[in-house]
C-alpha cells in the first residue's frame, strides 16, 4: 500500500489477471491450429508478463480523475489493453533494433530463431525469427483493440476511447518509422530526436493512456487538455529517463547489456546533445562508435565522453524541469483530489526510476 492509499502492486496483479484471462480465451480459439499456434500464444504470454504497468496505471487514474468507475473490473480490462499495445511495440522494437534481450530473457525474434536452429528446420533461422516477431507483434496489436472493445463497458462509453486509441496507434507506429529513418541516416539534431521521443514513446506511454481512461469516463475537451498539459511533458521526461538508462543503467536492473542504446546506435536526445557539445575528437569517437559491437571498456569510454560533454547533466536537468512543469499543471487542473495525489506519485515513479 502506498502513502496515498493506492495499492499499486495489487493493481498490477489485477492487470496481469485480466491479461491472462484474455489470452486464455484466445488460446482456446486458436487451439484447432495446433502446436505452432500454441507456441505463438506461449510467447504472447511471456511478452505481457512483468513490467511497471505505467500505461495501465495512467489509464486507470485518468478515468478516476474524472469519475468513479461504474464497473471496476471492466475498467481494469480496458487498462490492460494498453499493456498489449505496449507488448506489441516492444516485440517489434526489439526486432528493428536487433536487440538480443528483453527484461533479462531472449527477445522474441531470438527465441523463435533458436527454436528453428534447435529443430534443424530448413531455411534461414534469422528470417524465421523475424517473421515470428512481426506476426506476434501484429497479433498483440490486434488483441489490444479487441480487449478494449470487449472490456465490458457500454459501447457508448468505449467508442470515444477507441477514437483516442486509434490516434495513439498511428502516432506510435509513425514515430517508430521516424526513429528507424533517423538511425538509417546516421544523424539527428536535438529537435529531430525530441520529435521521435515524443511520438514513439512519450505520448503513448502517458498522455494517451490518461486520455483513454478519461474518455471512458466521458471527459470534456477541457479536461482532456488539462491531462495533456500534465501527461505530455511527463511522458517526455519518462522517455528521457529511459534514454539515460539505455546508456548508464545497471544491466542487473534493466535486463539489457551495458550501454545497449550505444551498441544499437540510437540517436537519442542524449546522444544529440553530446555530439553538439563534445570536443571534436570525442564527438568523432562517439559518432563512429554508435551501432557497433562495443566492449565493456569501450562503453565506459563513451559514457565518459557523454559525461564530459555535459549532456548527461543537461538531460537530468531537463527531466526535472519537465516533471516539475507536469506536476504544476496537474495541481491546477482541478481534478479529483485523490486521483491528483496518486498521479503525482506516479509522476515521481516514472521519472525517478532505475529500470
Amino acid at each position: 500500500m502506498t502513502a496515498n492509499g493506492w495499492d499499486s502492486a495489487a493493481f498490477r496483479d489485477r492487470v496481469q489477471a485480466a491479461l491472462d484471462a484474455f489470452i486464455d480465451e484466445q488460446a482456446a480459439l486458436l487451439a484447432p491450429l495446433g502446436s505452432d499456434a500454441d507456441r505463438l500464444v506461449a510467447e504472447a504470454r511471456t511478452s505481457v508478463r512483468g513490467g511497471k504497468r505505467f500505461r495501465a496505471s495512467f489509464c486507470y487514474w485518468g478515468h478516476r480523475a474524472v469519475a468513479s468507475p461504474a464497473d471496476e473490473e471492466a475498467l481494469v480490462r480496458a487498462c490492460a489493453s494498453l499493456e498489449l499495445l505496449h507488448a506489441s511495440a516492444l516485440v517489434h522494437d526489439d526486432l528493428m533494433d536487433a536487440s538480443d534481450t528483453r527484461r533479462g530473457r531472449p527477445a522474441t525474434h531470438r527465441t523463435f530463431e533458436a527454436e528453428h536452429r534447435a529443430a534443424g528446420w530448413r531455411g534461414d533461422q534469422e528470417q524465421y525469427g523475424a517473421a515470428a516477431a512481426i506476426l506476434l507483434g501484429d497479433l498483440l496489436l490486434s488483441w489490444a483493440d479487441e480487449l478494449l472493445r470487449r472490456c465490458g463497458l457500454p459501447i457508448t462509453q468505449v467508442a470515444p476511447a477507441l477514437e483516442v486509441f486509434d490516434r495513439c496507434r498511428s502516432e506510435v507506429i509513425a514515430g517508430q518509422f521516424l526513429d528507424v529513418s533517423v538511425q538509417a541516416r546516421g544523424r539527428a539534431d536535438v529537435d529531430a530526436a525530441m520529435t521521435v521521443l515524443r511520438y514513439k514513446s512519450a505520448k503513448y506511454s502517458i498522455e494517451r493512456p490518461l486520455h483513454i481512461g478519461a474518455a471512458l469516463a466521458g471527459a470534456s475537451a477541457s479536461t482532456m487538455q488539462a491531462l495533456s498539459e500534465f501527461g505530455l511533458p511527463l511522458g517526455e521526461a519518462f522517455q528521457l529517463r529511459d534514454d539515460l538508462l539505455g546508456v548508464f543503467g545497471d544491466p542487473a536492473t534493466t535486463g539489457k547489456p551495458a550501454g545497449d542504446d550505444l551498441i544499437e546506435g540510437k540517436r537519442t536526445v542524449l546522444v544529440a546533445l553530446a555530439l553538439d557539445a563534445a570536443s571534436p575528437a570525442d564527438a568523432a569517437l562517439l559518432d563512429r562508435s554508435l551501432g557497433t559491437a562495443l566492449s565493456v571498456d569501450e562503453v565506459a569510454e563513451l559514457r565518459r565522453v557523454i559525461d564530459a560533454s555535459g549532456a548527461h547533466a543537461q538531460v537530468e536537468a531537463v527531466i526535472d524541469e519537465l516533471a516539475t512543469r507536469a506536476v504544476r499543471s496537474l495541481d491546477r487542473a482541478g481534478l479529483d483530489d485523490h486521483a491528483t495525489e496518486v498521479l503525482r506519485g506516479l509522476a515521481a515513479s516514472a521519472t525517478q526510476r532505475a529500470v
